[in-house]
């Protein structure tokens, strides 16, 4: 059978905004101390995360106030009818999130908006709640990818899956790759010029493959770019080539 793979990133993608930076909407003034803020260095985002959490831990908000305040994050818009569509079609289409947030945020966010069906697996920065009551972020992995940072390589990501999808014999007629961001260029170079990579209009992605295009760097990215605004530019693309 031929499949499609819908690839997402989830910040600014999936959801119209930043799921590592609403969290602080859980804390009684709503901000971050300049104490936990000056210390995020760059590259290392998921080790600030981790002290944003401990500093949410020692304020003694629970896990239930974080879930939902998270559950309250807005989805982009046109986002809720391709997911419905995804899940409606998933005999032919797969669908994969690739985000530099976790796991546990993801879950709280797909779950309550009942759009877990749509997705089949998530790949992010693994997050629990500890026997304190604290919630703990760690690595998704460690490369060797000189473009991204320390935590996640997506392009890594994507290739592994890919390599076991094959194994197990689904092959993808094509892929579809939306996301907004510096870190999705990376996984936007292992795509195959019947694929297509999908940059948010307006954001950091659009802006490095335009740059790519004027260099005519083509080597370096093979797909075919279609710039989206909301999720129902996404969808018609979907229905268009599988010709629904």
């Amino acid at each position: 059978m031929k499949k499609t793979l819908m690839v997402f990133d989830f910040d600014h993608t999936v959801v119209d905004d930043n799921s590592d930076t609403w969290v602080v909407r859980c804390l009684p003034d709503q901000t971050l101390p300049d104490s936990v803020k000056n210390t995020y260095r760059k590259g290392h985002w998921t080790e600030f995360m981790g002290r944003v959490m401990n500093y949410i831990g020692d304020q003694q908000v629970s896990p239930d106030r974080v879930r939902s305040v998270m559950e309250s994050i807005p989805f982009t818009p046109g986002m809720s009818d391709l997911l419905t569509f995804i899940s409606e079609h998933k005999s032919t289409i797969d669908c994969i999130i690739i985000s530099d947030s976790n796991t546990m945020f993801i879950d709280w966010i797909l779950q309550a908006s009942g759009f877990q069906a749509a997705v089949d697996q998530v790949f992010s920065n693994p997050a629990k709640v500890n026997d304190l009551g604290y919630m703990e972020v760690q690595h998704h992995h460690s490369h060797d990818c000189k473009r991204c940072p320390v935590n996640l390589c997506k392009k890594k990501v994507l290739e592994l899956y890919l390599s076991e999808q094959a194994d197990g014999g689904v092959e993808y007629e094509r892929i579809f790759y939306a996301g907004d961001g510096g870190n999705d260029l990376c996984p936007s170079t292992c795509l195959r010029g019947h694929d297509v990579v999908m940059p948010r209009r307006g954001y950091a992605l659009e802006k490095l493959l335009a740059k790519l295009e004027k260099q005519k760097d083509n080597a370096f990215l093979r797909a075919k770019v279609i710039i989206w605004s909301s999720g129902t530019d996404i969808l018609e693309e979907l229905k268009a080539s599988m010709q629904l």
